[in-house]
């Protein structure tokens, strides 16, 4: 069973949450979606700033990728990147590499973006690659985080820890989407957004082709492009860089990795449809497996979980109920909408058989555990590598909830999930598999 810690705060989180949700549906449909911009993080939010160096074995930092809306996304990349060669293949897991001590560090890491050394100028204090230096390739996880529709950040300090965990033990680059968020915009304005970022990440890739080719001077669609000398990144005709420097340096998206806990977990599984239906459009992005940890999915037709443990720890099912009433169009609203339930009869996309393995995380304590159990099955009946891991006397976001990430259940469950993910990004095979 939980600790009693675990329960008091249990209680108190329900409590807010459920203020919280009844609020928002205080707000009229017409002013919820009146905001197309939409908001991406809450003001009562506890974040952790964007710190571009090195302090932790983590770089991060927030781009800002749709002018349109609030979409953004936060960059996690582990310091193993600035290593030319693997890490030992004889390590269990892949906890962040030292680098090497006599090899000297990275010119330009410390160095304003686009600035050589002897500029009079502010230095950045954060890495920006040097392209005197061979990087290495690192495979990139879309991140999408929980919250229930209407809360959760890429930004918030429990995210940000969680995703710093899942960078360094998965040594992969973590891209956290910060899509938006319910009332403000309903369904499918997350879906979207996460396949928006997919689409953004194949154009980074794309870009970052052209900046070997380019000349100093190319007009692509009317637009003006040039070549930036220093760094050889494209900008516009107003010097804004096109290219994510740190993506165009380090980035592998032949390697994609889906990661959604709980409603994220939803979105991750729909954005892997759709990559499934673009094929080969996508191209250089291969999503080559997703991980889909306690995922937020409901029917009308309950389940024995679902009866049994409705009121279950933290997120129980009254107050999820809010939640998807938030979320769904009022004209919409059913628990076997596509959104909500992977199995039910309407569900559009293509057909089981064609999804990416799947890894599925439950915790004992949770009634949306066993259709998230039964997804897997149906996704083993058809030959997919769909593994469960249930976890003992855990409950809902036991590994990514800020009183829980400390907590040495929270660390193995990335240790268990980086076992998996490494058998498909793993340059060496399948070495890593169970």
């Amino acid at each position: 069973m939980p600790s009693v810690a675990v329960k008091l705060y249990s209680v108190f989180f329900k409590l807010l949450l459920k203020h919280r949700l009844q609020n928002l549906i205080s707000i009229s449909p017409d002013h919820a979606l009146s905001d197309s911009f939409g908001v991406s993080t809450r003001s009562d939010e506890s974040v952790a700033a964007a710190n571009p160096s090195f302090t932790d074995g983590v770089a991060t930092k927030d781009i800002h990728i749709d002018p349109m809306t609030s979409l953004t996304v936060r960059i996690f990349l582990p310091e193993s990147a600035l290593s030319p060669t693997e890490p030992r293949s004889d390590r269990r897991h892949s906890h962040t590499p030292s680098l090497n001590q006599n090899s000297p560090a990275p010119e330009t890491r410390r160095n304003s973006y686009g600035c050589s050394n002897n500029e009079n100028l502010e230095p950045y204090g954060g890495y920006a690659p040097s392209p005197k230096r061979n990087s290495r390739k690192l495979p990139v996880m879309l991140q999408f985080h929980g919250g229930g529709w209407v809360s959760g950040s890429s930004d918030s300090a429990a995210n940000d820890f969680f995703c710093r965990r899942i960078a360094k033990v998965c040594d992969v680059i973590v891209l956290a989407v910060g899509y938006r968020l319910a009332p403000e915009n309903r369904y499918p304005a997350a879906f979207e957004d996460g396949v928006k970022v997919l689409h953004w990440l194949g154009k980074q890739a794309n870009l970052a082709d052209c900046c070997k080719s380019l000349g100093n001077n190319r007009r692509v669609n009317g637009v003006e492009l040039k070549k930036l000398n220093v760094q050889g990144h494209i900008v516009d005709a107003f010097g804004a860089s096109m290219v994510e420097p740190w993506l165009a340096a380090h980035a592998d998206p032949s390697r994609c990795v889906l990661l959604g806990v709980s409603c994220g977990g939803n979105i991750a599984d729909y954005v892997a449809r759709k990559a499934v239906e673009a094929g080969k459009l996508l191209e250089p992005v291969k999503v080559v497996a997703q991980v889909l940890m306690y995922p937020f999915f409901i029917g009308n037709n309950p389940t024995q979980s679902e009866i049994k443990l409705a009121n279950s720890y933290f997120y129980d099912k009254p107050v999820s109920v809010l939640a998807w009433k938030l979320f769904l169009p009022e004209k919409e609203f059913d628990f076997d909408h596509p959104a909500a339930n992977p199995l039910a009869h309407n569900r559009s996309g293509p057909p089981l058989k064609l999804m990416p393995p799947t890894l599925t995380v439950v915790a004992e304590h949770d009634w949306m555990r066993d259709r998230a159990i039964a997804y897997a099955e149906e996704l083993r009946k058809v030959n997919v590598d769909s593994p469960v891991l249930e976890y003992k006397d855990a409950v809902h976001e036991f590994a990514t909830l800020d009183m829980l990430l400390k907590t040495p259940q929270a660390q193995a469950c990335a240790e268990d999930i980086a076992i998996w993910v490494k058998k498909y990004i793993s340059l060496r095979g399948h070495e890593f598999s169970y």
